[in-house]
């Protein structure tokens, strides 16, 4: 398994992130080396904030009953008793204006519904992630993007908005995806309002993570270049 300890430390050090990275992995089986998520939580993403923090556990479809939108994205399906409840969010949101009835059937889910979902921070994870998400200012997102794009790896799927969630079913048809983040995700996840997501696919992280220092390096000195060419061509 990669260093993922290293991994994070240099993620956090060059993007100057204030929030750990996640590693999420989707089992068909139950992992038995994994502390199994005990209480309650109201949405999906919620597991993302106990990740960041510090929790390594996993989930079972049950823990994902409280968020029809995440159960639907995670390919969950809810007990009979509560399946209307996705039908009311969705009809709810539709009389708000906030998404249209036809676009939902175009809202990426996974192709196949997890046995348990591992959360746990990035230098803690006990399995190689199928995802990796890192949360940070759009100034630490776009590094990675360029990180990605310099490295030969971009998906149609660029970016996202709402709902958050569907960006890791996303990453695992593509390879980075950019959310912008919902306000439910906002809300559930205590994220400010000056950062976003990004999402990058398990298997291509190694790659990526070569090629940011040197984007990073580029950026202090296209930085410089641009502050003293401003100075120089401003007019007083």
């Amino acid at each position: 398994m990669e260093n993922y300890k290293n991994i994070e430390k240099e993620l956090i050090e060059t993007l100057q992130l204030t929030r750990r990275p996640i590693a999420i992995t989707f089992c068909q089986s139950t992992p038995h080396d994994v502390a199994k998520f005990t209480g309650t939580q109201p949405s999906s993403c919620s597991f993302w904030r106990l990740a960041a923090e510090g929790q390594v556990f996993f989930t079972e479809s049950p823990d994902h009953y409280n968020c029809s939108i995440g159960s639907y994205t995670h390919n969950i399906p809810l007990p009979q008793e509560r399946a209307i409840e996705l039908e009311q969010t969705l009809g709810m949101m539709t009389e708000l204006g906030y998404i249209k009835l036809e676009e939902v059937s175009g809202i990426p889910k996974l192709e196949q519904t997890p046995r348990a979902i591992v959360y746990a921070p990035l230098a803690d994870t006990p399995k190689s992630p199928d995802i990796v998400l890192i949360m940070g200012q759009p100034v630490s997102i776009s590094l990675l993007h360029e990180a990605a794009l310099s490295a030969g790896i971009s998906t149609k799927d660029s970016l996202l908005g709402r709902p958050t969630c569907m960006a890791l079913p996303a990453t695992k048809k593509g390879s980075v995806v950019t959310s912008l983040g919902c306000i439910g995700n906002r809300v559930y996840t205590d994220i400010g309002n000056d950062s976003c997501y990004m999402t990058v696919s398990g298997l291509d992280l190694t790659v990526i993570m070569e090629h940011l220092k040197k984007i990073a390096t580029a950026n202090d000195t296209l930085n410089k270049y641009h502050q003293e060419r401003r100075q120089a061509l401003s007019a007083s």
